[in-house]
């Protein structure tokens, strides 16, 4: 397995490391295309060819170290494997590092968010995502990648950004003032302060690439037109990580495809942008 950023030892070593990639390949509970399971290796894979200088920040975030975790593999249940990465989580919070997650499909963030409401007091959860994903319960299980956000409302408050595909179930249990529906924040960035003021201090970000218009990202398993563009995005995340205290992050459903690289490049390229805000707010630029 290659390591976050094809980095050499001294920057990948766990014990030096300020950050922890743990890679989540399950891919169980996915209703319709499959493959979310192949996504943490392209990530890996492709991070290994980025250019580890950020030009917004004017910084090199790898020098913090990455450490790039063995896999969480259960696979026997949905529970178990939420469980596995609850423990995962809360282990590397305990030892001071700056845990990142990366799917998977968005099953696999519960366990992450339970271990970060543990850890943290005053949290938020900030979805970025197509869907709305608060069913109670999907087929069987409240572990289902369709549950997520319901999942993280039990345990933090949320804000929803993106989301453009629900079914009528969730209406009912959805708080419309804290959600930004995707046809909603396309014309213009005045919704985004709003968003920020939303959230508590301590923010947790999980990110399902099908936010993102599927023109930029049509590798994931259930992708929904007229998503988010890159630097709409970015300045987004920018406006949170600079007002509130990023804790952590998960990024989910890369379903890679072998005839188009530029997704997982993207996907890799989306966490280290993220990393280099978070951690450049308190480091000097060049």
């Amino acid at each position: 397995m290659t390591n976050y950023g094809g980095l050499p030892g001294e920057f990948s070593g766990e014990h030096n490391a300020a950050i922890v990639i743990l890679p989540v390949p399950y891919d169980e509970t996915s209703t319709w295309q499959k493959g979310s399971d192949k996504g943490p290796d392209a990530i890996l894979e492709a991070s290994a060819n980025m250019e580890l200088y950020d030009i917004e920040t004017e910084t090199e975030v790898y020098l913090k170290g990455i450490y790039t975790s063995d896999p969480v593999t259960e696979k026997t249940s949905p529970e178990k494997m939420v469980e596995a990465v609850f423990f995962r989580v809360r282990d590397f919070l305990d030892k001071g590092k700056f845990p990142v997650v990366i799917g998977g499909e968005h099953s696999v963030s519960i366990g992450s968010i339970k271990a970060f409401a543990g850890h943290y007091r005053d949290l938020s959860v900030l979805q970025l995502d197509a869907h709305s994903d608060l069913r109670n319960e999907y087929e069987g299980s409240e572990n289902n990648h369709a549950c997520v956000m319901a999942r993280a409302r039990d345990v933090a408050s949320i804000v929803q950004v993106g989301i453009r595909a629900t079914d009528s179930v969730e209406l009912s249990s959805m708080d419309k003032e804290r959600v930004f529906f995707a046809h909603q924040i396309q014309e213009n960035d005045a919704w985004m302060d709003r968003a920020v003021e939303l959230l508590s201090a301590n923010v947790y970000i999980t990110i399902d690439l099908d936010v993102f218009d599927p023109s930029i990202m049509p590798s994931t398993g259930t992708p929904e037109p007229g998503g988010m563009g890159w630097y709409q995005s970015l300045r987004f995340l920018e406006k949170v990580v600079a007002k509130k205290n990023l804790v952590g992050f998960d990024v989910v459903e890369l379903c890679p495809a072998t005839s188009n690289k530029a997704p997982d490049f993207m996907t890799a390229k989306l966490i280290y942008r993220i990393l280099s805000m978070h951690f450049s707010k308190n480091t000097p630029r060049k």
